[in-house]
């Protein structure tokens, strides 16, 4: 290397440096916090494959609200039910902005209702929710798709013949094929090309969010985006599934009928020609891309996990899962498929469900929140656009609201009448202004699919269930359920 170069290369770092350490210690009244280094903050204090271990320990050192840096990112780790909710619920409107996720914010660049805020965030959400509505939350219309994906299913486990096999496939199958009905209008044979193409390129668009690489861009991205790697495969990914709508919509524009919107691509064209003459309107491309494509992803990896989850947990707990079965059979019966109005009569097997989206925590760390201007919380100062960790995980595991929070019980739902009981911190889709727009729909997908199986099938596996490990499993940002092999047996 030449001489001129090396002290361009030391110039810059002594730069980098400095400008890291200034922010470091330009703390006013901050929550207290281990004490990070230059360039790397606390990195080395969180153990890897170990982060939400790391951040307990630090907890119990520093308490519910601390600091930490990921790198030069300084960020508010917020722990426990009721810190969590006077943050996202009491203080909703400053703790509901979306913080930064580096790994595709350099794609998205703030479009879409899940990373976008303002005006924005508002008009998205609120068109989403509508939505959503009309193709599906709270309609026949999805209930019946529900039902009839769920039957779907059911044929293609009786044509494994109870030989054991990784359910992965098949759960991300079942949710892609709901959310694709809304969003596309139909849903796709399991061995369709288009359809194993898209599901290969969500499978790739989480696999690089979730790698090493990935996380390493989301803490040093400043740098990371300027350095070759792996981590930017996941603008390509994105780009493909951009194109993949892109298809979709160039077909469906051909037919459209605005009177008569088929689903959630039209109810989107439609708004697009409503507003073209509005200079600002959010109703654009870039919007239309983002958001169809993050309801994509969501409604395939969170629900296909969780019932990956499910199964597992059902099968380490064959006395649980036959009162299900019990239940099923007694509401239900054995000659029509179980729809959304059964759930009321069916208190053990509710709370048998929320105990599982508990227990599996699929999504730990939540996503990254960020407060509106400088605010005053627990006695400390919070500066404007500082980044916030709600944690779910130490909502979901706070033993002052969930006794033995690490052992699954679904009795911690039931009242001592057998009646099911809700419980406040039960926080698994968030909670506040950024709370998931499609957990109504997550949750009859989850009531569904699992009561529709057990009614159909006995499970099994080969493996002593004493050596079943159903401990979540973290891998980047999701908890996930470790593999394991199934048997579907005709009941």
């Amino acid at each position: 290397m030449e001489p001129l170069t090396l002290v361009l290369v030391f110039l810059i770092s002594c730069v980098l440096c400095l400008y890291t350490w200034d922010r470091i210690n330009k703390r006013q009244n901050l929550p207290p916090g281990p004490t990070p280094l230059p360039i790397i903050g606390n990195l080395l204090q969180l153990k890897s494959g170990k982060m939400l271990e790391s951040l307990q320990e630090m907890r119990e050192r520093y308490g519910d609200v601390y600091t930490l840096y990921l790198g030069p990112r300084r960020v508010i780790v917020i722990c426990g039910y009721d810190a969590v909710k006077e943050a996202l619920v009491d203080h909703g409107e400053i703790f509901g902005i979306r913080g930064l996720l580096p790994n595709v914010e350099l794609y998205y660049r703030g479009h879409g209702v899940v990373f976008s805020n303002g005006e924005c965030w508002k008009q998205l959400r609120r068109f989403s929710i509508m939505t959503l509505r009309s193709f599906g939350m709270g309609k026949r219309s999805i209930e019946e798709r529900i039902q009839e994906e769920a039957h779907y299913l059911v044929e293609a486990f009786k044509e494994t013949n109870g030989v054991p096999f990784d359910p992965i496939c098949h759960f991300s199958q079942v949710a892609a094929n709901i959310i694709c009905s809304i969003i596309f209008g139909n849903r796709y044979a399991y061995e369709d090309p288009e359809f194993r193409r898209l599901m290969h390129i969500i499978d790739d668009i989480f696999r690089s969010m979730t790698s090493f690489w990935g996380q390493l861009y989301d803490a040093f991205d400043l740098l990371m985006r300027y350095i070759p790697g792996p981590h930017h495969r996941i603008t390509m990914y994105l780009f493909q599934l951009d194109e993949f709508v892109k298809k979709k919509m160039e077909i469906d524009q051909k037919t459209l009928d605005p009177s008569k919107p088929r689903h959630l691509i039209d109810s989107f064209l439609i708004k697009m020609e409503e507003e073209k003459q509005y200079p600002f309107t959010q109703f654009n491309m870039k919007n239309f891309y983002a958001n169809t494509t993050v309801l994509c992803i969501a409604g395939t990896e969170t629900v296909s996990t969780t019932l990956r989850h499910a199964f597992l947990l059902l099968l380490k707990h064959p006395n649980i899962k036959s009162k299900v079965q019990k239940e099923i059979d007694q509401v239900v019966g054995r000659q029509r498929a179980p729809n959304p109005e059964d759930r009321e009569s069916m208190p053990y097997t509710d709370a048998v469900i929320h105990e599982i989206h508990r227990y599996a925590n699929v999504l730990p760390m939540n996503l990254p929140h960020a407060v509106s201007r400088d605010t005053e919380f627990r006695g400390f100062t919070i500066p404007r656009g500082t980044d916030v960790f709600p944690i779910l995980s130490f909502v979901l595991q706070d033993p002052k609201y969930f006794p033995d929070p690490f052992t699954f019980n679904p009795d911690r739902f039931l009242d001592q009448d057998g009646n099911f009981k809700k419980n406040e911190a039960f926080m698994v889709f968030s909670a506040g202004k950024r709370v998931c727009l499609g957990e109504g729909m997550a949750r009859l997908e989850m009531f569904i699919t699992i009561t529709t199986v057990l009614q159909n099938f006995e499970i099994t596996t080969p493996i002593d269930i004493k050596d079943l490990d159903i401990s979540p499993q973290m891998v980047g940002f999701s908890n996930v359920p470790r593999p394991y092999k199934i048997s579907f047996i005709p009941r």
